[in-house]
């Protein structure tokens, strides 16, 4: 299974495992019930999303903490140009650790995706991803700014997806988004696949739509 979904990057998922087994709890990056089920929870869980993202897209992932989706993503597609941002100091460390150990082609970036510089230094992606940061309607907030008009934003959520998208569709277009839609990731792949909410920029944030 790991094999099919990293490809040639599974050695690198192997070692990005075996950091997080050896470092993950007593840095505050994982629980301790989480060792046993890295992969399926977490590399496999975020790696699949890929399958969403158009070859050679600029991706930003937001909140990324101990390195999801982000870094299993950016090891099972090499064509993507990834972007991880972490306000916090000692998991900004802990990726950039991660990125140089891997030997990783990706950018972290120390701030929070609201903030104003922040936005101004690393531009718009294609893509914005985020896995268990905020409820739809903040989580929007802060990442459709940072999506090109035509860009997605993709959300890893749980079983609150259909419930979030009824109490925050009204919210998200508020910001420049889309209809929310609900896709499955990972099916025929793994046991349970990854539940992710897809929202298009479709106008700028302050409410003017695009021409024609």
């Amino acid at each position: 299974m790991a094999a099919r979904v990293f490809g040639d990057g599974l050695e690198r998922a192997v070692e990005f495992a075996g950091m997080l087994e050896r470092y993950g709890v007593e840095r505050g990056l994982i629980g301790p019930r989480e060792v046993d089920r890295l992969w399926d929870r977490h590399l496999l869980n975020s790696a699949v999303i890929g399958e969403r993202i158009d070859t050679g897209a600029k991706v930003i992932d937001v909140g990324s903490g101990g390195g999801f989706p982000g870094v299993p993503l950016a090891i099972a597609r090499p064509d993507l140009d990834v972007v991880l941002i972490e306000p916090m100091a000692r998991r900004a460390d802990w990726l950039n650790e991660v990125i140089e150990t891997l030997d990783l082609d990706v950018i972290v970036e120390r701030g929070r995706a609201e903030e104003k510089v922040l936005r101004k230094r690393i531009g718009t992606a294609d893509v914005v991803t985020s896995r268990a940061v905020a409820p739809l309607a903040r989580l929007a907030a802060w990442c459709l700014p940072l999506v090109r008009e035509g860009g997605m934003m993709l959300a890893v959520k749980g079983v609150s997806a259909q419930d979030e998208i009824a109490r925050d569709a009204s919210a998200v277009a508020r910001v420049g988004g889309g209809a929310p839609a609900v896709f499955e990731c990972g099916v025929g792949v793994l046991d349970t696949p990854t539940t992710v909410v897809r929202v298009e920029r479709v106008r700028g944030v302050h409410g003017r739509r695009r021409a024609g």
